[in-house]
């Protein structure tokens, strides 16, 4: 397993070898790999005056759209987000032309994503990307990769990502036989994808043992 603190002073290096400039930072992984809490961990040991996390989770598409386009059974997959909206705030954020750009962010509790959520000020040199496609090579989101400044992947052993993932699953509001039968499903054909695309991160990172998102 990884310790943050190495990690903490690795973001803390792109931000000081920046030259001032604004580092943009991808960390990748599977559902229940704990992407999320890693990156909330780093940014917290980076200080919040200079680090601000923004998901890509916040680009999911409203449930009431995927519905009308019958992909609510598929929810988390590639085509399920707004991802050519959510390029364009990468750019926005690398940018670093406006006085703040605000990210929308995702509420599992109303299933839905809301906008305007997370401010990232233009004085915050860095921002910490996170989400399951952010090393993809089929369009647009290949084009995500070259707006990052380093990308970390999160391994897991699959067994306690699983537990991890149906457990959430449970927390929000399904039975355990419905939480298992979409972790193995629907949730397991993207962590796949995910996988495949692992090659293309410059680090691979194990989360600590109280990460569990």
């Amino acid at each position: 397993m990884t310790s943050v603190e190495p990690l903490v002073a690795r973001a803390r290096s792109l931000v000081a070898n920046a030259g001032g400039g604004r580092v943009v930072l991808g960390i990748v992984g599977a559902p229940g790999s704990g992407k999320s809490t890693l990156a909330d961990a780093v940014a917290a040991g980076v200080g919040a005056a200079d680090a601000v996390v923004v998901p890509m989770d916040g680009f999911h598409l409203a449930h009431t759209e995927l519905e009308r386009l019958d992909r609510v059974s598929r929810k988390g997959a590639p085509d399920t987000f707004d991802a050519a909206g959510f390029v364009a705030l990468l750019r926005r954020i690398v940018a670093r032309d406006e006085d703040v750009v605000y990210a929308p962010e995702y509420r599992r509790d109303l299933r839905n994503g809301v906008a305007g959520a997370i401010p990232v000020p233009r004085d915050v040199p860095l921002v910490i990307v996170e989400g399951n496609y952010l090393l993809l090579d089929s369009p647009p989101w290949d084009q995500v990769a070259g707006l990052l400044a380093e990308s970390w992947f999160v391994e897991i052993d699959e067994a306690a990502r699983l537990e991890r993932l149906i457990a959430r699953h449970v927390a929000f509001g399904r039975t355990p036989e419905a939480a298992r039968a979409h972790a193995l499903g629907s949730d397991q054909r993207n962590a796949e994808l995910i996988a495949a695309s692992a090659h293309r991160a410059d680090l691979r990172v194990a989360p600590s043992p109280t990460v569990d998102r």
